[in-house]
């Protein structure tokens, strides 16, 4: 494919001036912001801290990588429900050092890929795997989203607002997210969380769910609050698994930035690369206290709207995410909002993730009437959306980490009543139509 196919006068492709690629690394911060900053909020991380490691993580990759991909990396909504239930079982610093783990995860893949070639990923994590274990990470937080909605904490174990006032707050908030995504124009369309925040906590205001002391008493500079990772083996056993459902996701980034910029990033600078500079960006982040990183689906579609292909541009990105991360003041102001508005918007997120994963069986086309995948979906969705827990004493095994290994070894183990190089051809049908949609 001719690397300059989609190119055009205007576009930016590396020789606008300084000044306008600043400021589209100014506007690619902005997409990315309001999916970067619900993370942390969400699993008790401090939001400057995730700014800080998003940008940190973004220059590792484009390090890595060369400078070649205009990609943005930033917190992974993947790992939400593992976080918190390591967190509460294992503490912050235990849970930093399994997700230093799970960057090595990424690593050990990308060296695979090195050597055997990308087709072995596909193999191992077919559609018929990687679909009902994404399902379950949306379904599985259903739960938070609804509870934090009606005011609730997000295990609904405390009242936090009234439920009449939380309704309303999470309702504006929804049914912002909502219209801006679909009836949205231009970059716009590109900030539906965005949205859906700003006008839920103007909602918020007005019902006296803000509490801005907090605000006033912090410090206007000031360093993160950064977590140093412990290492505990129980966590790490449990957090590895996760690392799988991510590392499918990473592959159709990469197929999908370089379907909008007209070229293959598979091949240059190479899917072990791309690979490993996200490891790397999500063990670093891990050092720090943050989020583990992935790439952002937002900032392809900014860069397929404004025909930003300058990696430089992501670079800028990452240096004003760094540079906001020592606002201190901004980070608290972050910090106060309710959870009603997060609810609100989580309830689109989360179906939306659960949605990707039934779209993964569809565009796949998923025989659901051959046994063998019936199967590996109805059990991986039972387990993770049933709870259920392998394990005593000190370690078990539950959620997507449960859910990963299922469905990787049911699918390893169950004899394929398709002829393999049918089953090869449906899954570059997979890869095919992904980059059609994306389109």
């Amino acid at each position: 494919m001719n690397p300059t196919s989609n190119s055009r006068p205007g576009d930016l492709d590396g020789t606008e001036p300084m000044w306008r690629t600043v400021l589209a690394g100014s506007q690619m911060l902005f997409v990315a912001f309001g999916a970067l900053v619900l993370m942390p909020l969400l699993t008790g991380m401090d939001p400057s801290v995730a700014l800080f490691t998003a940008g940190l993580g973004t220059l590792i990759f484009q390090f890595v990588t060369k400078r070649q991909v205009p990609v943005f990396l930033a917190s992974s909504f993947v790992f939400i429900a593992p976080i918190i239930y390591s967190t509460q079982t294992w503490g912050m610093p235990a849970t930093m050092g399994a997700l230093f783990c799970a960057g090595l995860v990424y690593m050990a893949l990308a060296v695979l890929v090195k050597f055997r070639g990308a087709g072995f990923l596909h193999r191992i994590l077919p559609p018929v795997v990687v679909g009902p274990v994404i399902m379950v990470i949306g379904l599985g937080l259903a739960p938070i989203a609804v509870n934090m909605a009606m005011g609730k904490a997000g295990d609904g174990s405390v009242e936090l607002f009234p439920y009449v006032d939380a309704m309303i707050v999470s309702m504006s908030a929804l049914l912002t997210t909502l219209l801006v995504a679909t009836f949205g124009q231009g970059i716009f369309r590109l900030l539906p969380i965005m949205a859906g925040v700003v006008v839920g906590y103007i909602m918020a205001n007005f019902f006296g769910m803000v509490d801005y002391q907090i605000v006033n008493d912090a410090a206007f500079i000031a360093v993160p609050a950064f977590t140093l990772p412990e290492f505990h083996w129980q966590a790490i056993l449990f957090m590895i698994p996760v690392a799988i459902a991510p590392a499918i996701e990473h592959v159709g980034d990469v197929l999908a930035i370089g379907s909008v910029t007209g070229k293959d990033y598979i091949k240059k600078p190479g899917l072990h690369r791309t690979l490993f500079g996200d490891g790397i960006a999500t063990s670093a982040a891990a050092m720090f206290g943050g989020p583990p990183n992935t790439t952002y689906s937002e900032v392809t579609g900014a860069v397929m709207l404004t025909r930003s292909f300058n990696p430089m541009i992501m670079i800028w990105a990452a240096v004003f995410a760094i540079l906001l991360a020592f606002v201190a003041k901004f980070g608290v102001l972050l910090q106060t909002i309710p959870a009603p508005v997060m609810g609100g918007i989580l309830i689109l997120l989360f179906g939306s993730i659960a949605a990707v994963g039934l779209n993964t069986l569809i565009k796949s086309k998923v025989d659901m009437a051959e046994q063998r995948n019936l199967v590996i979906v109805a059990t991986t969705l039972v387990f993770g959306i049933g709870g259920m827990s392998i394990g005593t004493g000190g370690f078990s095994m539950q959620g997507v980490s449960l859910c990963g290994i299922v469905a990787i070894v049911l699918n390893l183990v169950l004899p394929m009543t398709k002829p393999v190089e049918e089953s090869l051809q449906q899954e570059q049908e997979v890869v095919d139509d992904l980059i059609d949609h994306l389109k």
